[in-house]
């Protein structure tokens, strides 16, 4: 299995091979330079069977954080990178995971996506002894890189009104856990504006930029963001629209 695929989810305390993953093109997501290059090098030193560092990726939705992790596979999928999503719920069965994995030659990244705890939730708990390591040593063939849209991945305590001095040192002690921390900030107009522009080189021949930005901001100007999303999805109603004139032309 661990040869066919090359992504999988883990569910039900089982590994579920994923036919069709995901894979963003790392060259692709502009505006994000220097995290692009740390994760690269950091997953590379991992598949080469050198000491790497869990990662975090945090900051703004929208920035590349997610796509940037499953870009990995494009890289170095062939190099025996593997990515394994795993759901918060799943956290005491990891376990069994471990066991799945620990002998198999590939090198294994459990991908937390969109991770985040309120303050009342223990599962952080589970997440600082897989990141330490608890009785069970952690397999040496495993990372893990974790998003969130929260830098401590935790609700802010002064917005609960109340919440312990030491419980909060020590949901904040998670994110020490992480040697990698990658924030990803909101993009400017001009930003956004050359992701859009990227992006429509790839579905018109001719482009009017003029007439381009003027459609793409106002879009954005409509959804409050100048996200990578946000270009994203402009150029898909975008591409919709020109094919759609094309075929009752």
């Amino acid at each position: 299995m661990f040869e066919e695929f090359l992504a999988f989810r883990f569910k039900d305390g089982k590994i579920q091979p994923i036919a069709h993953p995901h894979i963003p093109d790392f060259k692709s997501l502009l505006c994000i330079d220097r995290q692009k290059e740390e994760l690269k090098r950091n997953t590379l030193q991992f598949v080469m069977g050198y000491p790497a560092n869990d990662a975090l990726l945090w900051g703004d939705r929208g920035t590349g954080k997610s796509s940037l992790v499953k870009s990995m596979l494009g890289l170095l999928g062939k190099d025996g990178l593997r990515l394994v999503q795993v759901y918060k719920s799943q956290l005491e069965h990891l376990s069994d995971l471990y066991e799945a994995i620990r002998g198999s030659k590939k090198r294994f990244i459990l991908f937390f996506d969109d991770l985040s705890f309120e303050p009342e939730e223990d599962e952080y708990r589970l997440l600082k002894s897989l990141l330490d390591g608890d009785l069970e040593e952690r397999p040496q063939n495993v990372l893990v890189y974790a998003t969130s849209n929260r830098r401590h991945m935790v609700a802010d305590r002064e917005k609960q009104g109340r919440f312990p001095e030491e419980d909060y040192r020590e949901v904040i002690s998670l994110v020490e856990r992480f040697g990698l921390r990658l924030g990803f900030y909101a993009f400017d107009k001009n930003q956004y504006l050359e992701i859009v522009k990227a992006y429509a080189k790839d579905i018109m021949e001719e482009i009017n930029y003029s007439d381009l930005e003027e459609k793409a901001l106002l879009w954005a100007t409509e959804r409050g963001s100048f996200s990578g999303r946000t270009a994203y999805q402009f150029i898909k109603d975008l591409e919709g629209y020109l094919r759609l004139s094309q075929t009752f032309r």
